[in-house]
């Protein structure tokens, strides 16, 4: 790690989050690994009463399957979670125009995501952070590494696009993303730690927080990551929902390698 990106995180006063992510496909959360092979792990108000009470910072839910017909289902599912939970939480999947995230924000949603929405109509960002401000939009991103660069993906990473990654994610911070949610689709469900390479170079061309996703197994792949890429938050999934770290053991192991935690 170069000295001065040690500083940086050392003398930073910005508290580093650890935010448990729920895909939810036809109202359970699941899990796969690489995009596929998904297996229940479990109610998600549920699990969100559980995350809040050990101390996770946040919370992501993503509606992987989302369509304008489910919509429903997604915003019961909001008021359940407002009404269990008090910390911050995202909901994404299916937003395509302002009303879907008027909708969810008015159901209790802190931040709304948009991912595959954002690309096909980069306009949707704008509007979305003039309507709501830049600090209730996320823009979540799904790159793979093909042919030697790092490429968007759409619809659960199931499409390849021919958008570089560093160059939709500074275009997305331009038109008012508040929050870069990047999901390494080679490192999801692996267990083999975060791409704290890519992540370290795309965090040092932004000026807004930048959440790491796809491949957290253990503690230390939290501690790399944040020594490493100084990145803001860090979202993992499976390692939370089946019970392989818990959240205060986790923030312990952050204190010990003196990174600051809520």
């Amino acid at each position: 790690m170069e000295p001065a990106l040690a500083d940086q995180l050392l003398n930073s006063s910005v508290a580093k989050r650890i935010i448990p992510c729920l895909d939810v496909k036809d109202g359970r959360t699941v899990k796969g690994v690489n995009f596929v092979d998904l297996r229940d792990a479990g109610d998600p108000v549920e699990l969100a009463w559980q995350y809040s009470a050990q101390g996770a910072d946040e919370l992501v839910f993503l509606d992987i399957t989302a369509t304008h017909e489910k919509r429903k289902t997604t915003v019961d599912m909001v008021k359940a979670v407002a009404r269990q939970v008090n910390i911050p939480f995202t909901i994404g999947g299916g937003i395509n125009e302002i009303q879907d995230a008027e909708i969810l924000l008015n159901s209790g949603a802190d931040k709304i995501s948009i991912n595959s929405a954002a690309v096909r109509n980069p306009d949707l960002i704008d509007t979305l952070a003039n309507a709501f401000g830049i600090q209730f939009v996320v823009v979540a991103v799904d790159t793979k590494f093909v042919d030697g660069n790092h490429y968007v993906h759409l619809n659960g990473g199931r499409i390849k696009t021919d958008m570089l990654t560093k160059e939709w994610i500074r275009e997305a911070q331009s038109r008012g993303a508040g929050e870069i949610l990047l999901t390494s689709m080679d490192h999801d469900g692996t267990k083999g730690g975060f791409d704290c390479r890519l992540l370290a170079e795309i965090n040092q061309m932004l000026g807004i927080p930048i959440i790491a996703s796809g491949g957290a197994g253990n503690t230390q792949h939290f501690v790399d990551v944040f020594l490493q890429a100084n990145v803001d938050a860090a979202l993992a999934a499976s390692v939370f929902h089946y019970g392989e770290i818990r959240i205060p053991e986790l923030k312990e192991e952050l204190r010990k390698n003196s990174i600051e935690v809520r």
